[in-house]
């Protein structure tokens, strides 16, 4: 297992842009985060403009002059956003195109026609990791509310007993998993290889997500036996349509991207020769563009033309699907900007003097900074980016291997106890029409089991790999 030692500080390491001294860094890095806090908690800021202010409280305590911390920031934003903006918008329009053509309702029906009883919890958990995939976890849910509802009602399950699966897919597809704008932005900050990530991930998201999702939804049934609250059911795409893609074409669609993104990570180990032209075809159309650009296009024709979408209707749909990440894109962005202002105050830097002799491992060191922040926070994805900027320089001396579960570390830590600072905790409460305890003793316990597990596979893997 990788561990903190004087030799992973690196000589390229970036100039400090403040001359501070660790107590005064780690202040600086308390109170900046504070700040967020605050701002996002106390005051309601948007997380776009608290983690803009954040960033330059960081540099002003540090004793950064503002100029420099200005740069930091915008620097940050503008290669975070350059990373990873454009993979975003593509999921995005892939989600839409997925919503909006009925190609998830026929995933959902399909799979919950073959399902039992006994089985209908381990087929919400595969519809929602299956639907997670190219969907963010705010939109996964919305679309699975309706499913979650019926099947409940249906079935007279308790709603704990279908919904926990649903939302534990969603959430490990979400920490875990690119093309998620969480590990996206953690990959490229710590120059993670994101075929091997992305296979690393699911392996760890396949135990996770059983522990977390059918296998505790029978306990939070029993804390929390709430039936479906009678509610109006949001009407599904395909109850509008007239026709649907197939199951076969939808699912296609979907794992295509991930197929190509895990065809380049294989022939790269098996190969191993960056002049070879296999190798050379698979890095091109295997790089996460490319990939999502042609599970774009393709889906044009598998799931919208099918459904009967005119060419106008297509600029539409691509239009409104990318209107809503304009916030999420901010976000990340501005997430990219403090994890920058972080590394150029010397914060990673500190991080390894301070630790250099401790007998932590790195893995673990960074699923605490993780879990940390968002305690604080209340944000995976603030959590996850802000995590990799102060463990970037752990990466250094890593395999590949070894890079790629640093990024699951930190994905892990991020999902750790969801509770009243993080959007989704009320998201899920006001569409499970659950009280505050309710939600603290069933979505946030789900999270934490999600991180705790996570984490101690991403540990295992380490001695293992």
């Amino acid at each position: 297992m990788t561990r903190l030692s004087v030799e992973m500080l690196a000589a390229d390491a970036p100039e400090p842009i403040t001359s501070a001294g660790h107590a005064q860094l780690g202040i600086a890095v308390l109170a900046g985060i504070a700040v967020i806090v605050l701002l996002i908690t106390k005051f309601k800021l948007h997380a776009f403009l608290s983690l803009t202010i954040g960033s330059l409280a960081l540099g002003a305590f540090a004793g950064a002059p503002l100029d420099k911390a200005i740069t930091s920031f915008t620097t940050g934003l503008g290669s975070t956003v350059a990373g990873v903006g454009v993979l975003i918008a593509l999921g995005a329009i892939l989600g839409k195109m997925l919503a909006d053509s009925g190609g998830a309702d026929q995933i959902v029906d399909t799979i919950l026609a073959k399902a039992n009883g006994r089985t209908m919890p381990w087929a919400m958990v595969l519809i929602a990791s299956v639907i997670g995939l190219p969907l963010f976890f705010e939109v996964g849910v919305v679309l699975l509310i309706p499913v979650v509802l019926m099947v409940a009602k249906r079935g007279n399950y308790s709603l704990m007993r279908i919904g926990i699966p649903a939302l534990a897919g969603l959430s490990v597809m979400h920490g875990l998993v690119p093309p998620h704008p969480g590990p996206l932005v953690a990959i490229d900050a710590v120059k993670a290889n994101l075929g091997v990530t992305l296979a690393l991930g699911v392996l760890v998201a396949i135990p996770t997500v059983i522990v977390a999702g059918p296998l505790f939804s029978r306990y939070a049934a029993r804390w929390v036996d709430v039936p479906a609250p009678d509610r109006m059911v949001p009407q599904r795409a395909s109850d509008q349509l007239e026709r649907t893609p197939g199951f076969g074409a939808t699912l296609a669609t979907i794992l295509l991207p991930v197929v190509l993104m895990l065809s380049k990570a294989l022939v790269d180990i098996v190969i191993d020769d960056p002049t070879h032209t296999v190798q050379r075809t698979f890095d091109v159309i295997g790089s996460p563009l490319i990939a999502l650009l042609a599970a774009v296009l393709v889906g044009i024709f598998t799931l919208l033309r099918p459904a009967g979408f005119a060419k106008e209707r297509v600029s539409q749909l691509v239009e409104k699907g990318l209107a809503p990440i304009a916030g999420i894109l901010l976000i990340v962005g501005a997430g990219g900007g403090f994890k920058q202002t972080l590394i150029d105050c010397g914060v990673g830097q500190m991080i390894l003097d301070i630790s250099k002799d401790w007998s932590i491992p790195a893995l673990l060191l960074a699923w605490l900074i993780a879990v940390a922040i968002r305690l604080a926070t209340g944000s995976a994805t603030v959590a996850t980016i802000s995590a990799a900027g102060l463990v970037a320089p752990l990466a250094a001396d890593m395999s590949t291997t070894h890079t790629a579960l640093l990024v699951l570390a930190i994905g892990a830590g991020s999902l750790f106890f969801s509770h009243v600072n993080d959007a989704g905790f009320w998201l899920v409460k006001e569409y499970f029409g659950l009280s505050v305890g309710q939600t603290l003793k069933t979505w946030s316990v789900m999270e934490t089991i999600i991180s705790v597990v996570a984490g101690g596979v991403v540990l295992l893997l380490s001695l293992i790999i």
